[in-house]
């Protein structure tokens, strides 16, 4: 299991969020390329951005911190946020990301990303399910998508999807635990998929739990910040 850290975008700066909620964050540093450079010297190769500003307003915002953590860095990137067309998939790969993260999108436009996976490849796409009560939410978790997760699961398989990821949007930022029977059921349900895990990771053993089930990767964040897990006692598991 990877185990990929995160670094949320406003304003520039390294936020968290609580469930996603913007009245809620917290700014854990003023300079993000600092961050990413604290995450590739500890020995971790992947990096999941999310551009938060973008998301909010429906285009990309933080190109500029990409692009200086690319630059800073030799860590495999996946940015989203705000992505609506297909130039915003190039400047995202030209700008040194290898894996662009869709969300809202593949729910409401799957033609067009079936679209970008044939056009990219499937590799250089993180397909973000956000989740309560097991059903898929969308647009900054404000709509409710029409779908259960595990038929968007299928779905996104059916394009040809390859990385998926899931938050249980009632345990992220919480730190009080990961959905470990949601995880359980979508393996169970679609077994040939790469599931990354993320949201409500607050210790150690959250994570051991999540290799056990058989999770290819979890998304941690807050966790990090909030000093519940360092960076060595993570990188230990990260394989």
């Amino acid at each position: 299991m990877i185990i990929i850290p995160a670094i949320d975008i406003i304003n520039g700066k390294c936020v968290r969020l609580t469930k996603g909620d913007y009245a809620q964050q917290k700014i854990y540093n003023e300079n993000p390329v600092e961050v990413a450079k604290q995450f590739a010297g500890a020995g971790f190769e992947r990096l999941h951005i999310v551009d938060l500003d973008g998301a909010r307003a429906g285009k990309i915002c933080n190109m500029s911190v990409l692009e200086s953590i690319a630059s800073a860095t030799d860590l495999v990137i996946d940015f989203g946020g705000g992505i609506k067309q297909i130039n915003d998939v190039e400047a995202i790969l030209s700008a040194g990301a290898s894996m662009v993260t869709i969300g809202s999108l593949a729910v409401k436009d799957p033609e067009t990303l079936e679209e970008w996976l044939m056009e990219f490849g499937a590799d250089h796409f993180f397909i973000g399910a956000d989740v309560l009560n097991e059903n898929v939410k969308i647009s900054g978790w404000l709509e409710d998508g029409g779908v259960n997760i595990f038929d968007f699961v299928g779905k996104l398989i059916g394009l040809g999807a390859t990385n998926i990821f899931c938050t249980d949007i009632s345990k992220d930022g919480m730190m009080q635990g990961a959905s470990i029977d949601l995880y359980k059921k979508i393996i169970a349900a679609h077994p040939e998929i790469n599931l990354t895990a993320s949201g409500g990771v607050g210790n150690m053993d959250d994570v051991k739990q999540l290799k056990e089930i058989g999770c290819s990767g979890v998304i941690i964040g807050k966790a990090i910040y909030e000093n519940l897990v360092t960076l060595e006692q993570l990188i230990i598991h990260n394989s």
